[in-house]
């Protein structure tokens, strides 16, 4: 229990102090005990406020960047390869205020993609994240693509790839 409350405390304080995120303004608020909630928020400064004054829309989407993978990598454990792999952003209104995301792992969506890669060996998983303001109001809505691979599996596909080449 004590190596696992060091390892949340240590990738908190890590999370907060990785330039991109820090850079932009992000802040990992919350990470649950068994990693597989994150809660992020971005409060909209003068570092971070577009042209027009409300938030800069790189940083909504830079708050969004590894969390999913993060979670699947922590939850699948080291005989997976996860990485992200696509993503996308559609504004729904601007960001006037402090924004916050809440990334969640949920059992059911975890064995889900257990069972795909159990199957296939490869599998990319399609995670939807909101990003709101403090009345819940969507800001924004982010899609990302998280490829997961058995080691087996992305080995012979990275293999395959070389050979064609």
């Amino acid at each position: 229990m004590k190596d696992a409350l060091m390892k949340l405390v240590g990738f908190r304080r890590w999370i907060n102090l990785y330039p991109p995120l820090r850079g932009a303004g992000i802040r990992v608020t919350h990470v649950a005990k068994d990693f597989r909630t994150i809660d992020v928020e971005l409060r909209l400064t003068a570092l971070n406020r577009n042209y027009v004054g409300t938030q800069f829309g790189g940083s909504l989407f830079a708050m969004t960047d590894p969390f999913y993978m993060i979670l699947l990598k922590q939850a699948l454990g080291p005989g997976y390869v996860v990485w992200d792999k696509a993503a996308s952003i559609r504004f729904r209104r601007p960001g006037l205020t402090n924004v916050h995301a809440r990334f969640h792992l949920t059992d059911a969506r975890l064995a889900e993609i257990r069972a795909t890669l159990e199957r296939d060996g490869t599998h990319d998983a399609v995670f939807q994240v909101d990003i709101l303001d403090p009345a819940g109001e969507v800001v924004s809505k982010v899609e990302r693509t998280i490829y997961c691979a058995t080691k087996e599996a992305h080995a012979a596909r990275t293999a395959a790839r070389s050979t064609q080449a």
